[in-house]
């Protein structure tokens, strides 16, 4: 898998979390600011969702399943956005929250997928 991407992704979507957190400390709802945060992470998870496609269609396998390294690319590539929509759904400070917790996870799914591909 390709490392620097893991890592960049990684790095990103803790920057997003604590933007967002700063956002939900002051009492904000996300702002178009954070979505265009938030399209910039999804960005690169659609990257690394393609590029793990590519990889295991050239046939490189990770170390502990196909199956579970797929399941982790689509669950780390759908995470933000899907925070995105339900903090519009949520315009208090918890959306700001809900895309902070968000972050998180993706950067925690963005270690798992490295253990998974065998880093």
């Amino acid at each position: 898998m390709l490392n620097a991407l893991m890592l960049v992704t990684g790095v990103a979507a803790l920057l997003l979390a604590a933007w967002c957190g700063w956002a939900a400390y002051r009492d904000q709802p996300t702002k178009d600011w954070h979505f265009i945060g938030m399209a910039v992470v999804s960005v690169l998870a659609l990257v690394q969702l393609v590029a793990g496609i590519v990889q295991l269609a050239r046939g490189e396998k990770p170390e502990q399943g196909t199956t579970i390294f797929v399941a982790y690319l689509l669950g780390s590539f759908a995470c933000v956005p899907a925070a995105g929509l339900m903090s519009l759904a949520e315009r208090t400070r918890w959306g700001s929250v809900t895309v902070a917790a968000a972050g998180v996870v993706l950067a925690v799914l963005e270690v798992r997928l490295y253990d998974i591909w065998g880093g």
